[in-house]
């Protein structure tokens, strides 16, 4: 074997060890989901304490993924990775043994932790082994597939796992697939940090953007349990604001910025971080409201629940070759436009749910067009998001990207949750009996979710003057290439 062929596997063997990593912070946004219930019973949960489970996580992925990214591009991006995923493989084994809630809560927070300093790390990583192009859309367009499947992944395995083995093992599962990842890491994963620029770190600026995003997500979070009109929620968004503007300020006055505000003056990096805000909202919401409808209403068990996004999961991953080919030989903003029209319109079908619905009549296509959907939205927007970026800042741009989606799914799942108990206590009042109830509230979070969709069409719109690098009728035989 020659030494270019040679180079090629060793880059896809690091890659592989990168998706893996990034595959596992995915997964555990959701696998706690289903096992909720159970987790509440064996550990004497309190009702308003249990959602900390899935907050406690979300919150510090959300808070300190821009900390991460530049702290990769800083300190080297492996050694920022493999501290991060030490870190979240020891959180996992923490939160598997938990014997109380205090404990797993904290847990959960050291894991999201962790997430955060990965994700950015390997996605910067994989920024640099691949030159900007086919090559480096065919890397992005597998791993826009996986964060589109990971989700779903989640749901699926906690729901087998918690019937099958017990919830402990959601978190155990990470510890030997991370422990794995972390030896390998060191031997094939390249090294790589800015070269001859001096290490001036913006604690100020880092101090500001991660407060102001640690409060907005728990604001935004708790605001469906203590009222959006509620004095906490109302300072904690006002402390957000203000810690956001001071952030600003910063950036514009400081010499080595956490964040160079220039970076937005890519159209691409600002559409893409637009549009996957949008995405966050309307598809992680559309997951959130779908799950609870089918087992409140429906019945499901929690596994049930889990194998029917199936629908979503694998229909995502069929089609990703054929996003990132698109992606390729036309553009990313068509690509994106029409991915997230999916999206919004197999949520906005889901309106249509019955109180005595069936999986078949009532949820196979809108899980078929919303997964469609992720599969041409997130590829487009993580080649979107990176398109143009320099070395120096490979890391920057990983992390507000992800920042961009996990606040995205904050406020949606918040917004959805909150209309949705705003209308069941409207009907139940009326003398609606629960289950038509209920099924009400979901259908109006539903109305909500797929709204949030459209929104991110006008933005796609930035993306469409950009020439495009193929002439359109080129396109139909790379479509037959592929189903070939």
């Amino acid at each position: 074997m020659n030494t270019a062929s040679n180079t090629e596997v060793h880059r896809w063997r690091a890659f592989a060890v990168l998706a893996v990593s990034f595959f596992m912070t995915i997964v555990d946004l959701t696998i706690v989901n289903v096992a909720l219930p159970t987790i509440g019973r064996k550990l004497h949960f309190s009702e308003s304490n249990l959602q900390w489970v899935v907050t406690a996580y979300g919150l510090t992925f959300g808070g300190f993924l821009l900390l991460g990214g530049r702290a990769a591009d800083l300190l080297g991006r492996r050694r920022i990775m493999m501290a991060g995923l030490t870190l979240f493989t020891a959180a996992s084994l923490g939160a598997g043994l938990a014997t109380s809630d205090g404990f797993l809560i904290a847990m959960r927070g050291l894991q999201g932790l962790g997430a955060a300093v990965v994700l950015p790390a390997a996605l910067s990583i994989v920024m640099n082994m691949f030159t900007e192009g086919a090559e480096r859309n065919k890397a992005l367009g597998i791993w826009g597939g996986i964060g589109a499947a990971g989700a779903t992944v989640g749901l699926i395995t906690g729901g087998l796992l918690t019937r099958y083995v017990g919830w402990q093992f959601i978190f155990f599962l990470n510890v030997p697939i991370g422990a794995l990842a972390l030896l390998l890491a060191r031997r094939i994963v390249p090294e790589s940090r800015l070269v001859g620029v001096r290490r001036r770190f913006d604690l100020l600026g880092a101090v500001a953007v991660t407060g102001a995003l640690l409060l907005l997500v728990y604001a935004i979070s708790n605001a469906p349990q203590v009222g959006w009109a509620a004095a906490r929620t109302v300072a904690l968004l006002a402390g957000s604001v203000v810690l956001l503007i001071a952030f600003l300020v910063v950036e514009t006055r400081v010499e080595s910025p956490l964040m160079p505000l220039r970076i937005f003056r890519l159209r691409s990096v600002a559409v893409a971080n637009a549009v996957g805000l949008l995405l966050g909202g309307s598809f992680f919401g559309f997951i959130f409201v779908g799950t609870l409808y089918m087992q409140q209403v429906l019945g499901y068990s929690a596994l049930q629940a889990g194998v029917a996004w199936l629908a979503a999961s694998l229909t995502s991953v069929a089609l990703a070759g054929l996003s990132q080919m698109l992606v390729t030989r036309v553009s990313p903003g068509p690509v994106m436009g029409f991915g997230m029209a999916l999206i919004a319109g197999g949520v906005l079908w889901a309106t249509q749910v019955p109180v005595h619905g069936h999986f078949w009549r009532s949820l196979a296509g809108p899980f078929f067009i919303a997964g469609a959907g992720t599969a041409f939205s997130f590829i487009p927007i993580s080649i979107a998001g990176l398109a143009g970026v320099g070395e120096p800042e490979a890391g920057l741009a990983s992390g507000l990207l992800n920042t961009s989606q996990q606040l995205g799914g904050a406020i949606g799942v918040a917004i959805a949750s909150t209309v949705a108990a705003t209308h069941l206590k409207t009907l139940t009042a009326g003398g609606d009996a629960t289950n038509v109830a209920l099924t009400g509230g979901f259908q109006w979070a539903f109305w909500v979710c797929g709204a949030i969709g459209l929104l991110a069409l006008p933005a796609t719109a930035g993306l469409l003057r950009r020439r495009w690098s193929t002439p359109i009728e080129d396109v139909v035989p790379a479509i037959e290439e592929l189903a070939a």
